[in-house]
């Protein structure tokens, strides 16, 4: 019986042990306050022994028992509040960055300023002005001009101005068929004149040329032509308004362009025409030979032509062009 009262006294000398109320001493200390996680430590253990109860619902779960647990965890004071500074995250370099200047207040007295200076500047040439006084202006009426007495200059004779000239009868400024020569075979165009569908028809393609003449400005035409054994020749004088543009000048570069194409074509330049060219061209697929002048003089462009079943010399193309370049 003896031995059976001495164990008792063991266990009650050996239960103020665990007391629970020594460990919020701890939390006295600064150093241990910041880490929450040893207080936090028993929380799983209660809820590992409080799980295995077996309650049908889930309202009365350990909830109650788990308050206690809250009122163990230490309280924050105003003094251990700078604790996560600690942290990684709290460093010096997330500090906030200071608040950028504010602008415009400088701009705004800048520009306050110019709009001052422009009105003060306005105001004082104003001012300046009205104090001033006005100047006469001049009289809006002009004198009369004295004029030449005696008769009025006679106008220039057709010798002395070129345009009274070629606004005449284009066939005078032909070249005359010479001593000898026949009329032509197949004559073009009424009395020496022809007109733009009968211009147009000498060409390969009539509807093309025709349009194109009418964009150059076509005014009228003259030709003359004649039969010299078994060479024929044609002179035409074409005349263009030139209202828009040159039209003969135009005409006549397009002209080159054509006859440079030909095969077994030889050139030389037209002395005393600037741009005039004239050309001789082998026998085409009819064995018939041909030669050509392409010139121009104001608003009248000059084509020549010659045909002749043998080869034609430069020397005869070259005298019909120097020759009507000349009347004109």
């Amino acid at each position: 019986m003896g031995d059976v009262l001495e164990v008792p006294e063991k266990t009650i000398e050996e239960v103020p042990e665990p007391e629970p109320e020594s460990k919020p001493e701890p939390a006295s200390e600064p150093e241990l306050a910041p880490e929450p996680e040893p207080e936090l430590a028993p929380e799983p253990e209660l809820e590992s022994e409080l799980a295995p109860e077996p309650e049908p619902e889930p309202e009365s779960a350990p909830e109650p028992e788990l308050a206690p647990v809250s009122d163990l965890e230490p309280e924050s004071d105003p003094e251990l509040t700078p604790v996560p500074e600690s942290g990684p995250e709290t460093g010096p370099e997330l500090a906030p960055a200071p608040r950028p200047r504010r602008r415009g207040r400088t701009t705004l007295l800048i520009a306050v300023a110019a709009v001052l200076g422009v009105v003060a500047g306005t105001c004082t040439g104003f001012l300046v002005q009205a104090n001033r006084a006005p100047d006469k202006l001049p009289s809006l009426a002009q004198s009369t001009l004295t004029q030449v007495k005696g008769p009025a200059p006679e106008p220039l004779s057709a010798a002395q101005d070129r345009q009274v000239k070629v606004d005449g009868d284009l066939r005078k400024l032909l070249l005359k068929k010479p001593s000898g020569a026949k009329d032509a075979v197949f004559s073009d165009g009424i009395d020496g004149w022809l007109d733009l569908s009968a211009y147009a028809e000498r060409f390969n393609g009539p509807d093309e040329a025709f349009g194109y003449e009418v964009d150059q400005e076509f005014r009228r035409a003259a030709i003359a032509q004649w039969r010299e054994g078994t060479r024929d020749v044609d002179v035409l004088l074409v005349q263009y308004r030139q209202v828009v543009g040159l039209g003969a000048s135009e005409s006549g570069t397009d002209a080159f362009y054509w006859a440079e194409r030909e095969p077994d074509t030889t050139s030389w330049p037209i002395p005393g025409t600037g741009d005039g060219m004239a050309y001789v061209h082998g026998a085409d697929d009819e064995g018939l030979y041909s030669a050509e002048a392409i010139a121009w003089r104001g608003d009248i462009a000059v084509d020549i032509w010659i045909y002749d079943s043998k080869p034609i010399p430069k020397k005869k193309i070259m005298d019909l062009a120097e020759r009507q370049m000349e009347r004109l």
